[in-house]
């Protein structure tokens, strides 16, 4: 019997003691509130507006672009083109969804520095069941995906690949082995209605990148090109910098105004050992980053836990504060960025087709009746500049130098498409459909620039004065006489 009541007194401790950690645990849990604040996550998003840009958008890319691209086949185009960022690409697969896509934050770095810490901190799923899996060893191998959805669930990578409605249709390339390597998890969240987050494997620089299985830089970069903003997480133990790390920076050149380098876990170090801590960061990326204006460095602990005692509370919460205000910035302006990606995928497009227009004059004036077509056009293709090919498009339009493709590419593209399955632009033109390269130059001069102007000044966009005659205009009758 008194054996039974020690028991029952142990078991009655232990009970105790477990109930006083739970509530230790939460009373130094953060106060979050400064996150909703500063993402605006309370207020009322004018979705209406939003919605009816981004179905104007749609419209004038499958009215006025999309139909110059197929005519030209641009999208066979072998080179990094099309770009509202350097590399960034649009695809023929996935258009719509690459227009309707919610911008992409990409957590990048070395393995457990924080990267799926941040990202549940930022989602409030710290001690949920529903949080990404943390630990002090390597712990995520998969690119997860986090997106909004309207209840929670996790969507297989092969599920992702073949759903056309989504943005992630060309990651098929890198094979399946890859993609058994990618997952989404959908929720609804606030936050998520409004951007996606994508958490990337940690940088291990003691295993061969084959080891892996799968490209995995070439994923990084198809990432990278899609991404809007760039966190690159470092923590006070992983200053080092190895190949495959550097690799990483060199895919991030020419992309500087969208990374955020963030020292995580800095709590742990006294201001004497942070301080030089820092410059031991900014001594190891130096040669990393080669440019006049390094991009912004974040020092905090972002986890949902409370700081350590005697740091610098005030700083740490200034600084997370500042992140939360770069990734508001990227919120807010999602419209007009994808506005401007698609006016600059509109000129590479008009500026393809010019160019096509112009091999195909040039072959059709430099061939006679007794001339070898392939010798001609092989004549045309190898030395463009003897024909003035690339100089006439600069002569003749308003086009920049700095925006023409390389000129082997279209040797290349010239290799798969025979010259004489293109029409010239002058031939590209009906009667209730206009002329091609009219709508494109309509599109690129007029309709986008006014869709823009209308998203900055709060006007809603409107829809039906465009709908089948580009803007209200009356389609002109050819065959007839003014």
């Amino acid at each position: 019997m008194k054996a039974t009541v020690s028991i029952c007194c142990f078991l009655s401790l232990l009970l105790l003691q477990a109930t006083a950690e739970d509530e230790d645990v939460t009373s130094v849990l953060r106060d979050r509130s400064h996150i909703d604040e500063t993402l605006r996550l309370a207020s009322e998003q004018k979705a209406k507006d939003y919605a009816a840009a981004l179905e104007r958008l749609r419209k004038i890319y499958h009215t006025s672009i999309r139909p110059m691209e197929q005519a030209y086949k641009y999208n066979e185009l072998r080179q990094h083109e099309i770009s509202a960022y350097p590399g960034r690409t649009l695809s023929d697969s996935a258009t719509d969804g690459e227009i309707t896509s919610k911008p992409m934050v990409l957590f990048l770095g070395p393995w457990s520095v924080g990267k799926s810490s941040m990202i549940n901190y930022l989602l409030g799923l710290s001690d949920s069941p529903y949080q990404l899996y943390t630990g002090a060893e390597p712990t995520t191998s998969e690119f997860t995906v986090i997106m909004h959805g309207e209840k929670i669930r996790s969507v297989e990578g092969i599920v992702m690949a073949a759903d056309s409605s989504r943005s992630f249709s060309p990651l098929e390339k890198f094979g399946q082995n890859f993609l058994e390597k990618l997952i989404g998890i959908e929720m609804p969240h606030k936050l998520l209605e409004r951007v996606t987050f994508v958490d990337t494997p940690g940088i291990i620089e003691n295993r061969k990148q084959q080891e892996r299985g799968y490209p995995f830089n070439d994923v990084c970069q198809w990432f990278i090109d899609r991404a809007d903003l760039i966190f690159v997480v470092f923590d006070p133990t992983k200053l080092d910098v190895g190949l495959e790390l550097e690799m990483l920076f060199r895919q991030l050149k020419g992309r500087e105004s969208q990374i955020r380098i963030i020292l995580n876990k800095a709590d742990n170090l006294a201001t004497q050992d942070l301080m030089r801590v820092y410059g031991a960061l900014f001594w190891s990326l130096a040669p990393l980053i080669n440019v006049t204006e390094p991009p912004r460095v974040y020092v905090s602990s972002f986890w949902p836990y409370d700081y350590a005692p005697d740091t610098s509370r005030d700083l740490f919460k200034k600084e997370e504060i500042s992140l939360l205000e770069d990734l508001n910035q990227v919120i807010e302006n999602r419209m007009e960025n994808k506005i401007a990606f698609i006016r600059q995928h509109g000129i590479r497009v008009r500026i393809h087709a010019l160019l096509v227009d112009r091999y195909v004059q040039t072959f059709k004036e430099k061939m006679s009746f007794f001339s070898d077509p392939e010798l001609v056009f092989k004549e045309i293709v190898d030395d463009p500049d003897k024909f003035y090919i690339f100089k006439s498009i600069l002569a003749k339009t308003n086009v920049s130098k700095f925006d023409l493709p390389n000129r082997d590419a279209y040797r290349d593209f010239f290799g798969i498409n025979q010259i004489t399955s293109f029409k010239p632009l002058s031939a590209q033109c009906s009667y209730i459909g206009g002329c091609l390269l009219d709508k494109i130059e309509k599109a690129i001069t007029n309709e986008l620039p006014a869709l823009l102007s209308s998203i900055n000044s709060g006007k809603q966009p409107g829809l039906s004065s465009c709908e089948a005659t580009g803007c209200g205009e009356k389609p002109k009758n050819r065959y007839r006489k003014n």
